[in-house]
């Protein structure tokens, strides 16, 4: 639409009460009348519609947006603005308001909203849902335990227990994130208890140090995780496939090596050493905290991490961009076999004794854990924080099940129905997340 041109300041939009004649107000020496636009006033109108007036940048528009949309939803914010509504519109209109941004304009509001929802959406979010429902179990273990749930010992037992699973979880949490899977951490647990724990290994640690028999438990367990590497990256197979023949084979290895007999641990180093207390706090604990610190470091801080998620999101697009997926895969199954290393130590000094029956069920439970904590099954997001959460929040479960004397299938039922629950919230604040 052609505007008229004026010497002076724009004159304001006429209306149906004010003639086109006149000269400017400015000319007359007092300010111009503010006049409302009407509704139907054109995308080019002048500036001192500001009701109207199309927005010169992009916070702008998205500020118009947002007030729009919460007019849409709660009319009583603009009506009780504009004096044309009822005094009903006016205090929902306040209300809303206040509910909005305490008193600040419904974009403020509408900002913070979806700030909140980023942050739910988000892993923090997801670590004090997390955090929140671990106090929530605890609240229902003092109600029907009470003082046996509190104890300074049971808490104890809690991380006893739960740090050898958290261990195989972290290394889980790798390999999920990087797109893959492994049905053979429990056997491969077995493996290399057993085999650190032979008449000729330990009359070996007898003779030297009993780091040989630590020794041995990584060495044997790293060798089977880069077995499973070698043949999902380098043999093509479905790492399903691959790990659960791992899986066939490692506890049937086992059991071979130790006659289905337990093997009781005889050398006096290895049990004071990893059965010690130092300040009260178990060497098994520590060593479930210092892994956890170095996969947090690793994962989040270095370039093993970074090609770990982008691998797990997208191997194609990671190929492209000049990442070794294949390389890269091998590395995480290897990762993953030093980790059961770490926990066929820990088992083996919390039981005093090798069997073939150690890290039964190790696979589900360590992958329960990492969905718990919010790492995606598909790959390409993982947490650590999220990983050792969720195996707190299992282990409590159990204890809390031990201490009323409930039985292992009620236990069992019970983790189904929180693995399902925690996918199910999965889906929902990916959906929220997208939306965004």
């Amino acid at each position: 639409m052609n505007e008229p041109r004026t010497t002076g300041a724009p004159a304001a939009v006429p209306t149906p009460a004010e003639p086109l004649g006149p000269a400017p107000a400015e000319a007359l020496g007092t300010p111009p009348p503010v006049a409302a636009a009407p509704p139907d006033a054109p995308p080019d109108a002048p500036a001192d519609a500001p009701a109207d007036a199309p927005p010169t940048d992009e916070r702008a528009r998205v500020e118009r947006a947002a007030l729009e949309a919460d007019a849409a939803v709660t009319p009583g914010v603009v009506d009780a603005g504009a004096g044309t509504g009822s005094a009903v519109t006016g205090v929902a209109g306040a209300v809303a308001g206040l509910v909005g941004g305490a008193g600040k304009s419904p974009a403020a509001g509408a900002g913070r909203r979806a700030a909140l929802a980023r942050l739910l959406g988000g892993g923090a979010g997801r670590n004090l849902g997390l955090v929140a429902a671990l106090a929530l179990i605890c609240v229902i273990g003092l109600i029907t335990a009470g003082d046996r749930f509190a104890s300074t010992d049971n808490a104890l037992t809690i991380l006893r227990l739960a740090s050898v699973i958290g261990v195989v979880s972290i290394g889980m949490t790798f390999v999920i994130a990087g797109g893959g899977i492994d049905l053979s951490v429990g056997a491969i647990v077995a493996l290399a208890s057993v085999w650190s724990t032979t008449l000729a290994t330990q009359n070996m640690a007898n003779d030297s140090t009993f780091l040989l028999m630590v020794f041995v438990a990584l060495l044997v367990a790293t060798g089977c995780g880069l077995v499973n590497g070698v043949l999902v990256a380098y043999g093509r197979i479905v790492p399903f496939i691959a790990t659960l023949a791992m899986l066939a084979s490692a506890r049937g290895l086992a059991e071979e090596i130790s006659n289905r007999q337990t093997q009781v641990v005889r050398v006096q180093g290895f049990r004071d050493f990893f059965r010690a207390e130092p300040g009260g706090i178990p060497v098994l604990v520590i060593m479930f905290a210092l892994v956890a610190l170095a996969a947090w470091v690793v994962l989040n801080r270095t370039t093993f991490g970074r090609r770990t998620f982008a691998v797990g999101g997208n191997p194609e697009a990671a190929r492209l961009a000049g990442i070794n997926v294949r390389r890269q895969t091998l590395w995480l199954y290897t990762l993953l076999g030093f980790c059961c290393g770490i926990a066929a130590i820990m088992i083996t000094a919390r039981t005093t004794s090798g069997t073939s029956t150690h890290g039964l069920l190790y696979e589900l439970d360590a992958i329960a854990a990492v969905v718990i904590g919010g790492t995606l099954l598909s790959g390409g997001r993982g947490t650590i924080v999220g990983t050792v959460l969720g195996v707190l929040i299992f282990t409590t479960v159990s204890n809390i099940f031990t201490l009323n004397n409930l039985t292992t299938s009620t236990q069992a039922m019970a983790k189904g129905l929180i693995i399902v629950a925690a996918v199910l919230l999965q889906k929902r604040l990916a959906r929220e997340s997208s939306r965004t």
